[in-house]
C-alpha cells in the first residue's frame, strides 16, 4: 500500500511542532537556572516562554528566512527575539493593572504562579533578551543586518506598534471606536509583530526594502485576519480550547470586528483577507508554500 502524499497542512502541523520543539529548547538552554538569588526571576521567565503559544512568529521568520536560502539557526535566533516581545507583552497585558488575566496557554498567568513584582521582570527582562539576541554576532555576521533587525522589532513593539496599540485597546473600555480606528488599533496590537517577522525573516536574506513590498502585504493581511478570528474566538470559542478566558471583549464593552460586522460579516473578511494574503506571493513557487498554508490555518484555528 503507497502512502498518501503529504498536504500542506500536514506540513505545516509538522512545521508547527518542530518550531515549538526549537523554541521551547532554545528558550531552555538560554533561561538556564542560575544558583543565586535571581533564580526566581529564571523560573517566570521560563513559565512564560516555554511550552506555550502556537509560536506562529518564529515560523512566519523562519518561513520567510528559508525562501532565501537563510541558514535555519540564524532564522531561529531571530524567531526567538521576536517570541519573546510577544511573551513579554502577554505576561504584561495579564497584571492587574491591565486585563487582569489568570490564564495563559491553558495555564496560570506568570503573576498569579508568581507574583505581580516578579512578573513585571519577568516581562522586562524577556524584552531585553529579544534586543540581546538580535545585536548577537551569533545572529548574523553583518552589522548592518543586525542594526535593521534591532530597529524592525524596536519599530513594532513600541508606541507605533504594540505598545501603541495596546494603549488603544484601553482606551477602547471608556470610548466607542469606529471599524476604521479598531482596525488601525489592531494593526498596531496584533499586526505590528506579525508583520515584523514576515520583515526579520526578508532582513535575514538580504531582499532590500524595495523587494519586500510584496510580502508586507501579505504579512498586514495575516495581520488583519488573525486579529478577527481572535475576536470570532472571544466571541463564540471555548475557555478549554482557547487556553484563556473568553467573552472578556463583549464584557469590557469593546467595540470588536465581530461587534461592528457581526460574526458572519466577520468571518467571511477574514477569509477574504486570506485570500488576499495568498494572492501577494504570486511571484514565488514551491518556496512559499509554507506560508500560504499558515495563512490558511490563521483562518481555520480555534485557539
Amino acid at each position: 500500500m503507497v502512502d498518501a502524499p503529504a498536504t500542506r497542512s500536514d506540513l505545516l502541523a509538522d512545521e508547527l511542532e518542530r518550531i515549538a520543539r526549537d523554541i521551547d529548547g532554545f528558550f531552555d538552554a538560554v533561561l538556564s537556572v542560575p544558583d543565586d538569588p535571581r533564580a526566581r526571576l529564571y523560573e517566570a521567565m521560563r513559565h512564560a516562554a516555554i511550552g506555550g503559544g502556537k509560536r506562529l512568529r518564529p515560523l512566519l521568520v523562519m518561513a520567510t528566512a528559508e525562501m532565501f536560502g537563510v541558514g535555519r539557526e540564524s532564522a531561529l535566533r531571530v524567531g526567538a527575539a521576536i517570541e519573546a516581545i510577544h511573551v513579554y507583552s502577554l505576561v504584561h497585558d495579564d497584571l492587574p493593572c491591565m486585563d487582569d488575566d489568570a490564564l495563559r496557554h491553558g495555564k496560570a498567568t506568570v503573576h498569579v504562579a508568581f507574583d505581580d513584582a516578579t512578573a513585571v521582570l519577568a516581562g522586562d527582562s524577556l524584552h531585553a533578551l529579544a534586543f540581546d539576541l538580535l545585536a548577537d554576532p551569533a545572529t548574523s555576521a553583518d552589522p548592518f543586518v543586525r542594526i535593521e533587525l534591532v530597529r524592525t522589532l524596536a519599530a513594532a513593539s513600541g508606541v507605533q506598534g504594540m505598545a501603541g496599540g495596546q494603549m488603544m485597546d484601553i482606551v477602547a473600555e471608556t470610548r466607542t471606536f469606529d471599524l476604521q480606528t479598531v482596525t488601525r488599533l489592531q494593526q498596531l496590537k496584533t499586526g505590528a509583530l506579525l508583520g515584523a517577522a514576515v520583515e526579520m525573516g526578508a532582513i535575514l536574506g538580504r531582499l532590500p526594502p524595495e523587494g519586500r513590498t510584496h510580502l508586507r502585504g501579505y504579512a498586514r493581511d495575516i495581520g488583519l485576519a488573525f486579529q478577527i478570528v481572535d475576536d470570532l474566538i472571544d466571541h463564540e470559542g471555548d475557555a478549554a480550547l482557547a487556553g484563556k478566558a473568553v467573552g472578556k471583549d463583549a464584557a469590557a464593552g469593546k467595540q470588536t470586528f465581530v461587534s461592528l460586522l457581526g460574526a458572519d460579516r466577520a468571518r467571511d473578511q477574514a477569509f477574504a483577507l486570506v485570500d488576499q494574503a495568498v494572492s501577494h506571493l504570486a511571484q514565488h513557487g514551491a518556496e512559499a508554500d509554507l506560508l500560504r498554508a499558515l495563512a490558511r490555518f490563521i483562518v481555520e484555528r480555534d485557539h
